[in-house]
């Protein structure tokens, strides 16, 4: 299967992301959201990276313009009619994925892949919206989506073979690392990282140390190149929590339960960078 035509959907921070690397490598790309403004800030980050690449001597202007170029802007999903894959990258929320899948199984080629850049949800689950499992999939980018070499490509119960080649092949073709991963609740990177950012969250909560000793420990000692908590705080506290609550649900088992901390601060809003205060104050 020959992959050419693509449709991001979702502006937002991985959507942009996703949609520039696939600009940069060639494609034609339909970036797709609900909200005209959300498109509009979206193509202003992915300008301002790419103007960044220019000032550092990575790209030329032209080829700058030509990414630009290979991005149309779409706020209808009815344009999915004549796309080759989709990769959604809408909110985590099961309810709104089968909502946007159903409705792509209705519009999209018969040939199309629905791919599903979820964290935590499964694939498996998302695919029983269409009539199509075969040819539904993960793909999980890791943040910033243009720095991080990492694609998580995961098999939902029904996707078949030659779907999964396509991905991959497509995957390197946008200069990332494919890593095949089974359909299990929080896939590989999330279940191993949420489960130690939740135990700095209790280690602050019992009061072990500061927020600031937490994230030196694991900075110096396990030379990570970012603590803990300042993680969590640019993921977003309510992206924590979320993807604990599927781990604890999906496994059922007591060490996937989210810190109390980590509830309190986002029921008073405490989510992280994004809304200037989380485990650190942001200006």
């Amino acid at each position: 299967m020959d992959i050419k035509k693509i449709m991001v959907i979702g502006a937002g921070q991985m959507g942009g992301g996703i949609a520039q690397v696939c600009a940069q490598a060639g494609f034609d790309v339909k970036l797709n959201d609900i909200k005209e403004e959300s498109y509009a800030k979206g193509l202003a980050v992915i300008t301002k990276n790419l103007s960044r690449n220019v000032e550092k001597g990575r790209m030329t202007e032209d080829e700058k313009s030509a990414v630009l170029g290979r991005i149309t802007k779409s706020l209808d999903l009815q344009d999915a009619s004549d796309v080759d894959i989709v990769i959604e990258a809408a909110v985590e929320n099961m309810d709104i994925k089968k909502s946007i899948f159903a409705k792509l199984d209705e519009i999209a080629p018969q040939h199309a892949i629905l791919a599903s850049n979820t964290s935590s949800l499964p694939i498996t689950e998302i695919a029983a919206a269409t009539k199509r499992p075969e040819q539904v999939i993960g793909m999980h980018f890791m943040n910033p989506v243009p720095v991080m070499k990492l694609v998580e490509i995961i098999r939902g119960l029904a996707t078949a073979d030659d779907v999964y080649k396509a991905v991959e092949d497509m995957t390197v073709k946008l200069s990332k690392t494919p890593v095949e991963v089974n359909d299990f609740p929080g896939f590989v990177a999330n279940r191993i990282l949420m489960p130690m950012i939740n135990e700095a969250i209790y280690t602050l909560y019992e009061g072990v140390a500061t927020e600031q000793a937490i994230d030196e420990v694991m900075k110096l000692g396990m030379n990570h190149p970012m603590g803990p908590l300042q993680l969590a705080d640019f993921i977003g506290l309510d992206t924590c929590l979320y993807i604990m609550e599927t781990l604890h649900e999906g496994f059922g088992d007591s060490k996937y339960r989210p810190c109390p901390l980590l509830r309190k601060y986002v029921k008073a809003g405490w989510l992280g960078k994004k809304s200037g205060r989380g485990f650190y104050v942001y200006e």
